[in-house]
């Protein structure tokens, strides 16, 4: 029995110097082995014309990315319109807003050259890679999810078996993680640039594919977190709230689109305070301190470090003379993207609109489609 316990235990060693060997040579293979070219995804609602918190918190950090991107970097940016459906949308109102969204994309900067820009629901592979992935996809990690919570304005414990909430909760917005996962892992991403209240759709993104793989084999990529600095753009009218389309009042938001004349109406009457000077102070004068903000994420060359310094330059200003610098700045800025989104939806450019539009689903096709024939190899379709 004795002699059984010892060739039990040699055998144990032996098997377990093996494995350690085995995790050697496959860290050194790894290791070794070149390195794939970055590949960056992101996804943007397509709920019609961006507005200068879209822009400034999104839009503008999409196009440094393009533009200082390494030549062998793959750039992916989708209109993830399948995910607009969990809201219910007009027909006809849904296809004028995923158009003025494409027409915005480019009038930013975005290059469709150089970036790859599609409607997700042109790219089959997306549902397709999202009804696999559900197969394993865990209820209750879905369950912990905040999404579906935010948009039923339910308590942060609210849990999908409650009698009350199984009443309000549809399945597409229960699984939306699960479709945003297959959006970014059916491209391959490598990095996906998000905002620090994102974090968790990007790491259930990473269980799934690490999920998929510890059942298959290395077929899926698991993204990393390509941080965004915090841009927070607030409503002009209510300071306390971040800018926002669903806000009644339009002078709450300023549109890429607006004219001058609307720029300047919606900057003189933004909601500041009565106290002489300009200072930075975002809980005791957070309107002032939101257009310092604006004012601050609109520069390219930032040759001042903080909204704190920005501030200071302005500090003798009476509160109209800055509010006119401030709605001169935004107008200066948004002037060439206006008018490159007028051409392209209304004047000479719509042809480019279209053939964006070809051009950006095709080079998205074939991207998913070499996901895709790994995935069904490796399920055994």
């Amino acid at each position: 029995m004795i002699r059984g316990r010892s060739r039990w235990r040699e055998l144990s060693v032996s098997l377990r110097d093996h494995c350690t060997l085995a995790n050697r040579i496959r860290s050194q293979f790894y290791s070794t082995r070149p390195k794939a070219p970055p590949v960056i995804f992101s996804g943007i609602q397509p709920t019609g014309i961006p507005h200068l918190g879209n822009y400034l918190g999104a839009l503008k950090q999409w196009v440094k990315l393009q533009n200082d991107a390494s030549p062998d970097t793959t750039l992916l940016y989708s209109l993830v319109d399948l995910h607009a459906l969990t809201t219910q949308e007009d027909p006809d109102q849904l296809r004028q807003w995923r158009r003025d969204m494409l027409a915005a994309l480019i009038a930013v900067g975005l290059n469709p050259d150089r970036s790859i820009i599609f409607y997700q629901s042109k790219v089959p592979a997306h549902t397709e890679l999202m009804w696999i992935l559900s197969t394993n996809a865990s209820m209750g990690y879905l369950s912990r999810m905040t999404q579906w919570k935010s948009k039923l304005d339910l308590p942060d414990d609210s849990s999908p078996f409650d009698a009350a909430v199984k009443m309000k909760l549809k399945l597409g917005l229960f699984s939306y993680p699960v479709l945003q996962a297959a959006d970014i892992l059916v491209h391959r991403a490598t990095h996906v640039p998000v905002g620090s209240d994102q974090s968790q759709h990007l790491e259930f993104a990473r269980d799934c594919a690490n999920g998929f793989n510890h059942n298959y084999g290395p077929v899926l990529v698991a993204p990393d977190t390509l941080l965004s600095p915090a841009k927070r753009v607030m409503s002009l009218t209510r300071p306390h709230l971040k800018m926002s389309k669903s806000h009644t009042d339009p002078k709450s938001r300023i549109m890429i689109t607006d004219s001058r004349e609307e720029i300047e109406r919606k900057v003189k009457s933004a909601l500041t305070d009565s106290v002489s000077g300009i200072s930075y102070d975002p809980t005791g004068r957070p309107g002032v301190s939101n257009l310092l903000e604006i004012l601050f994420h609109l520069q390219d060359d930032h040759d001042q470090a903080s909204p704190q310094e920005l501030a200071k330059i302005y500090e003798a200003l009476s509160m109209r003379a800055f509010k006119e610098q401030v709605s001169g700045c935004i107008e200066h800025h948004l002037r060439g993207i206006r008018d490159a989104f007028a051409s392209l939806v209304r004047g000479s450019d719509r042809k480019r609109l279209d053939e964006a539009m070809m051009l950006g689903t095709n080079k998205a096709n074939q991207s998913a489609q070499q996901t895709m024939d790994s995935v069904r190899n490796a399920i055994g379709l």
